[in-house]
């Protein structure tokens, strides 16, 4: 899936955190093989060239992301899509060549695509992808299942005290021993020029949670003095402008993932909205103000008020999804964005 993996644990026994690392590196793999649109032998690239077959039987992983980024698409109104294929694949080689593609070209890789082409049927697990061409990419959900899936092979095997991290998405099970979570560090925005303010770090303490972050810390080109982010808008067909970190804390990575793409490209209003939208969950958001010279930061209900709160996705809710909490140090583990 194109990203780091790391899977740290605590268990009784050298021989227990090798059978546990051993299953999560091996299910995160075996997602890999199925959902990576870097493989052309993948089963989401063998959906694809069947688009415009009818009714196409797929596994159970690939069917659960491609139901969990349908919902994401319905609730943000398109903001998230996950077949704009063409559209990544063109916007992956212009950042390569750091030069933007003509317009016609964009508009035609974005209207060759649209969620509503895409049909589920759960019962009978296919998929059908009503116009030929249209191509599949789950990258901006697929990291979040993925973190999902290997904390629950390690936890299969007995060690219940895990984090896996891919690139910028962490699901974490049980808090490490003496600790009431996992400390999660959310790096600020990086200001683009020297004179902004930048804001100050978010540490947060997650058990039975996950976070994710998506921006343009790392994935980014410039054209003509413009900052173009790796995150593409599926309405426009065209890259986020200007510097932006948008953080979800939720209970299952894959809601994680999914909404801090949609909520990036929807802004801090409609994306609040719909984090909110689903249970558990909630955003912060931080956003380059040139004018004022600093870096605007927009919090969704839930999110923790408190820096080093808790935030238990376990525990049952009763408005606010965290609370305080005071821990000894641990080592930190960063959510950045990818």
């Amino acid at each position: 899936m194109g990203t780091q993996t790391r899977i740290v644990l605590y268990a009784a026994d050298a021989a227990s955190a090798d059978r546990a690392m051993r299953a999560g590196f091996a299910r995160i793999a075996q997602l890999d093989s199925e959902l990576s649109d870097y493989r052309e032998d993948s089963g989401l690239m063998r959906l694809a060239a069947q688009a415009g077959c009818g009714d196409i039987a797929v596994g159970a992983d690939l069917f659960r992301v491609l139901q969990a980024g349908q919902d994401v698409a319905e609730r943000s109104g398109g903001a998230f899509d996950v077949t704009q294929g063409a559209l990544t694949r063109l916007w992956r080689s212009a950042r390569k060549l750091s030069e933007l593609p003509r317009s016609e070209r964009i508009e035609r890789a974005r209207a060759n695509g649209g969620y509503r082409y895409l049909h589920l049927n759960a019962q009978a697990r296919t998929v059908r992808i009503d116009r030929p061409g249209i191509g599949l990419d789950v990258g901006g959900i697929a990291k979040g299942y993925a973190a999902d899936e290997a904390l629950a092979a390690v936890t299969g095997q007995g060690v219940t005290r895990a984090l896996v991290a891919l690139g910028g998405d962490i699901a974490v099970s049980d808090a490490p021993p003496d600790a009431p979570g996992w400390r999660v560090s959310i790096a600020p925005l990086a200001p683009a020029q020297a004179p902004l303010r930048a804001t100050a770090q978010t540490t947060l303490y997650l058990r039975h949670a996950a976070v994710s972050t998506a921006g343009d810390a790392e994935q980014w080109f410039e054209v003509d003095g413009r900052r173009y982010s790796h995150l593409i808008d599926p309405r426009s067909g065209w890259p986020m402008q200007g510097r932006s970190a948008t953080t979800v804390i939720a209970r299952r990575g894959i809601d994680a993932d999914g909404l801090d793409t949609a909520a990036a490209l929807l802004g801090p209003i409609e994306g609040a909205r719909l984090v909110e939208s689903v249970p558990g969950a909630a955003m912060r958001m931080e956003r380059d103000d040139p004018l004022a010279n600093a870096t605007e930061v927009r919090a969704s209900t839930g999110w923790p008020r408190q820096n080093h709160s808790l935030y238990d996705g376990a525990a049952p809710l009763h408005g606010r999804a965290a609370v305080a909490a005071t821990a000894r140090p641990l080592p930190s583990t960063s959510s950045s964005p990818p």
